[in-house]
């Protein structure tokens, strides 16, 4: 975008790697912070993700952990195994990882209303950590498009929605394609066999800006209303969460009433790509962009490429 007359462009030395699925490299203030840390997909071996393994990290300071899912927490006990990294997450995802073998030394476990300094940052520096929701992963199959509306399936019991996501993990360890079962297979080893563990939302106090991630698609609406940052960075995958029920719309609408909320400058969305092929779907945005246009018009959609280096805090101020 050209420079306006009167407009001066801010460069920062922030930059965002995006590995897939929800996982992203930041590199800020010094440090080299993963989000999540699920590199090895199963969609690997299809499409145009990076060949990129965790054991190909050997350069991190922290990482932090959206909630205790396989395919947000697997690898993060290679990274850590490879690295000197600090680990920052649920008291669930603290658990696996200890089983896993990491020491407890090394991690942090947060529930929410924590502010964590990020000790080796070049600068002030800090994380923040909100209670927040999984996406209603119980209420569908197969992943639709965003601009899909889904209704009904309010006020089901915990002990029903066990019983449908006891069902889709049945199909999913059964009818996959073989190579995305036995990748499966070896990244549950472990892995949140007592649920999401409580998904977290962030928010980054860096030199360059505030960044906010959350890494699937729910949130309590009295803790996003109150939240802000320049960079929002959003999960467009599932149904949305809202306050423990799903929400009567599209996933579209979902992320474009977070994004009235937050009031950033610019919106990445994560967990969006094929990373599970036969469940997940490559995601058309332009239905995501059309609504948040329609509420936040000085919203920039940022879409990215993997492993591009993106300066997230590049403004014309």
């Amino acid at each position: 975008m050209p420079n306006l007359p009167g407009t001066v462009a801010r460069v920062s030395d922030t930059t965002l790697d995006w590995y897939g699925c929800a996982t992203f490299g930041l590199r800020t203030a010094g440090l080299h912070i993963l989000l999540d840390a699920y590199i090895d997909r199963a969609g690997n071996a299809a499409g145009p993700q990076p060949r990129v393994t965790a054991d190909d990290i050997n350069d991190c300071d922290w990482i932090v952990i959206g909630h205790a899912h396989f395919d947000h927490l697997y690898g993060a006990e290679r990274v850590m195994a490879n690295t000197d990294a600090r680990l920052i997450g649920s008291y669930e995802s603290v658990r696996v990882m200890e089983q896993a073998g990491v020491p407890v030394e090394r991690m942090i476990p947060v529930a929410g209303g924590e502010t964590v300094a990020l000790e080796g940052a070049a600068g002030p520096a800090t994380v923040s950590v909100f209670p927040s929701q999984h996406s209603c992963v119980w209420s569908h199959g197969q992943m639709g498009q965003p601009d899909e509306v889904c209704l009904g399936d309010l006020g089901v019991t915990w002990q029903e929605q066990r019983r449908r996501f006891d069902e889709l993990m049945r199909y999913l360890s059964t009818e996959l394609d073989p190579a995305a079962i036995e990748h499966m297979i070896a990244s549950l080893a472990g892995h949140s066999d007592r649920g999401d563990g409580g998904a977290l939302v962030y928010r980054f106090d860096l030199p360059d800006g505030t960044l906010l991630f959350q890494d699937t698609s729910g949130h309590w609406s009295g803790v996003m209303e109150d939240l802000t940052a320049d960079v929002a960075i959003l999960a467009a995958a599932g149904r949305g969460n809202i306050d423990g029920e799903p929400i009567q719309g599209s996933l579209a609408h979902f992320v474009a009433r977070q994004v009235a909320m937050i009031s950033p400058k610019r919106v990445l969305l994560c967990h969006h790509d094929d990373w599970l092929p036969g469940f997940s779907v490559a995601t058309d945005a332009s239905s995501i962009a059309t609504e948040i246009d329609a509420v936040s018009p000085d919203t920039e959609l940022l879409e990215v490429d993997y492993l591009a280096g993106t300066r997230i805090f590049d403004f014309d101020d």
